[in-house]
């Protein structure tokens, strides 16, 4: 493909809560034994874009130890390759990446030095399958500036926390609001863009010099007039996990037949760093139903209707109904968990209770000693 692609995997929200205190959002484990930020890169391998730059920031230790190997997207090639960028301290910049736009900026050598016409800018906290290469088609055969991927949302769905779009009758942009106090339109940008890469440097640059940061305030608002903007509907699944009830919803949705089929048997596949773990293990009393178990667990209790994590261990006489239980979490016996997200890591203690009230997800955070002495 002629393009080359940049993941923004550098933010961070207070929708997210707890969740977002230890790790990235795009960190986020999905479905069991992903990362959010493997379905964006499975989706730029499989278009054959083969030079990918991913733009980290908060809480990276976890995000970087999991692209510590590009092997695993196929990135681990002699030409192009994966390249992760952290803010650094130069001797002309001493600030961190003040907005999206400030990024691309403060990397920009990555895009003078490359020679692929187009880029991909995609964020690294979609659930999503997609081709770029039909992307970059259409914004070819509309001889667009910039493209924008867009979904139209179900009309029960809070739209005002994306950015909003309104589309001619040739699906050029003609108004863009950037989370809106109140939304014109049910049409959210997906936050993925296809533009030439010169002119990407010419904008960024411009940007730079008036201290502007933003690539959506920046750019795709203040140049919605002047530039062809166009606008590339997908209808097929897509979600963003940047609030905790969309991050429990998402991973509820994996429990549906037709979603694991759609992103695991369905080509192109997703990948994902690969753990030496053995398979899940039920002892005698377990009793799991519609749930998802990753390898490395060892169930002892029932789990209805959740998803449980590596490396998690449930002890005797518990049940797990509608929750999440993350990597490496320890259940005492005889505990009752209904409605939660249980952070990685935790000691949760025989004989608790958690239950998160109706139409609001608990997350339960517990630092108790595994092992004592």
């Amino acid at each position: 493909m002629r393009a080359i692609g940049i993941v923004l995997a550098g933010g961070n929200n207070r929708r997210m809560q707890e969740l977002s205190q230890k790790r990235a959002i795009c960190a986020m484990p999905i479905a069991g034994s992903y990362r959010s930020i493997d379905f964006t890169l499975s989706n730029m391998s499989n278009s054959h874009i083969q030079k990918v730059a991913v733009f980290t920031q908060y809480n990276a230790r976890s995000l970087n130890e999991h692209l510590s190997s590009s092997k695993w997207w196929d990135f681990g090639r002699k030409q192009g390759g994966l390249f992760v960028f952290t803010p650094v301290v130069t001797a002309d910049n001493s600030n961190w990446y003040r907005g999206t736009a400030d990024a691309i900026y403060q990397n920009l050598s990555f895009l003078k030095n490359s020679h692929e016409p187009y880029v991909v800018i995609a964020s690294g906290d979609g659930v999503y399958k997609l081709d770029f290469n039909k992307v970059l088609e259409y914004h070819i055969e509309k001889k667009a500036d910039i493209t924008v991927v867009c979904r139209d949302m179900p009309d029960t769905t809070d739209v005002c926390r994306f950015g909003t779009v309104r589309m001619n009758e040739e699906n050029r942009i003609d108004e863009i609001e950037e989370k809106p106090l109140q939304a014109k339109s049910s049409t959210v940008s997906c936050g993925i863009y296809v533009l030439r890469r010169r002119q990407l440097i010419e904008m960024i640059e411009k940007c730079a010099e008036e201290d502007r940061y933003d690539f959506v305030r920046d750019i795709l608002v203040r140049y919605k007039d002047l530039k062809r903007i166009y606008g590339y509907k997908i209808k097929e699944y897509w979600r963003n996990i940047a609030s905790v009830e969309d991050y429990y919803s998402t991973n509820m949705d994996f429990l549906k037949p037709e979603v694991r089929n759609y992103f695991f048997k369905q080509y192109p596949d997703i990948y994902s760093k690969v753990d030496d773990l053995p398979p899940a293990k039920y002892n005698p009393g377990a009793c799991v139903h519609n749930s998802l178990i990753s390898s490395g667990c060892i169930v002892n209790g029932v789990v209805e209707n959740s998803v449980i994590f590596k490396k998690s261990y449930i002890g005797n006489n518990c049940v797990i109904k509608n929750s999440i239980i993350l990597n490496d979490v320890y259940i005492g016996d005889n505990t009752y968990i209904e409605n939660c997200i249980v952070e990685s890591r935790d000691t949760i203690r025989a004989n608790s209770r958690y239950i998160g009230e109706e139409g609001k997800i608990r997350i339960v955070v517990e630092r108790n000693e595994r092992y004592t002495i």
